[in-house]
């Protein structure tokens, strides 16, 4: 399956909900921690290798990437400077970014957008805050002030415009509704620090928890005392879950143990395909909403890789 080598070291990959061969990865330089970064936009060729359409250098390592739900040539890209990133890929490289945003006091770590009103998306923060934006705004609709710590991840719900969720180092997943002047639930959902949080794209009470204690923990926040399903395999911290957007049990997972898993929280035996193509942390992931099956992750070797499940992503 077709395997791309990165210059930097990769930490996020998204597939374009308008172009089943197009993605877009994420990656910074000297793991992170110091240097640039690249926003790189990929394509699948049918039985050839993966060709690079843009490459958009950054002064500083970027961390997430998320694609426009409303316009197909626009990336927002989160970077370690504690901008946010707009970059249209319908314009030449030296006329990007056509925006930054400039707000955060510490690295964004996560980007997501509004999959429902497709207006709007959310910034996540090592300064302890989620913010809300809109495209055409310079300045931040809102910023969201409760966590104690870093919030590594902001998830907009799949069914409900004004809810989202944020996963942080506190130890707590928090739901929001951005009408509300706080957050409306607080999960205590791990005793380690939150990396990751998505929602089930099947069930809109249902909310995925990951975490630096190997654990995945799956919640459904109209009773949120106890997990529907804790999922015990990683060997060290999780660093992304995704639900599936065709099975609605189905999600996937990346880890600093170096691998990739698929799991089905409904069976017993929940853990459903192990892929250890990764070299170093695996860091990257995401499932493809327009062909089925269909994964991506990468990691901290400088590969993207993108295979079918079940297939070896490895092979050629």
């Amino acid at each position: 399956m077709p395997v791309f080598k990165t210059p930097f070291n990769g930490y996020s990959v998204k597939f374009s909900p308008f172009y089943e061969n197009k993605l877009a990865v994420a990656t910074a330089q000297n793991f992170g921690i110091l240097g640039n970064g690249r926003v790189h936009i990929l394509q699948l060729n049918p039985n050839g290798p993966v060709s690079e359409l843009a490459a958009f250098d950054t002064a500083d390592g970027v961390y997430d990437v998320c694609w426009s739900e409303a316009h197909d040539s626009l990336v927002i890209a989160a970077s370690g400077d504690g901008s946010v990133k707009l970059y249209d890929l319908s314009l030449p490289p030296t006329n990007n970014p056509i925006r930054s945003f400039k707000e955060h006091t510490r690295e964004v770590h996560s980007v997501d957008y509004n999959t429902v009103r497709k207006d709007s998306f959310l910034s996540a923060s090592w300064d302890d805050v989620v913010k809300l934006w809109t495209v055409d705004r310079n300045a931040s609709v809102r910023t969201f002030k409760e966590h104690a710590y870093c919030v590594y991840s902001a998830a907009w719900n799949p069914r409900h415009a004004d809810i989202f969720a944020s996963a942080s180092g506190d130890c707590t997943t928090r739901i929001w509704d951005v009408r509300e002047p706080g957050s409306t639930m607080i999960l205590p959902a791990h005793e380690f620090e939150i990396l990751t949080c998505d929602w089930s794209k099947y069930d809109d009470c249902i909310i995925a928890t990951a975490s630096v204690d190997k654990s995945i923990k799956v919640w459904d926040v109209r009773n949120y005392r106890v997990p529907i399903a804790v999922l015990n395999g990683h060997g060290y911290a999780v660093r992304k879950v995704r639900f599936s957007p065709h099975r609605a049990s189905a999600m996937v997972s990346c880890s600093y143990d170096m691998t990739v898993c698929m799991w089905d929280y409904m069976v017993e035996d929940a853990l459903i395909g192990r892929y250890d193509h990764h070299t170093e942390f695996a860091v990257g992931v995401d499932m493809s909403v327009l062909v089925e099956g269909l994964l991506a992750s990468t990691g901290w070797d400088e590969l993207v890789y993108v295979w079918q499940h079940g297939m070896d992503p490895r092979a050629s």
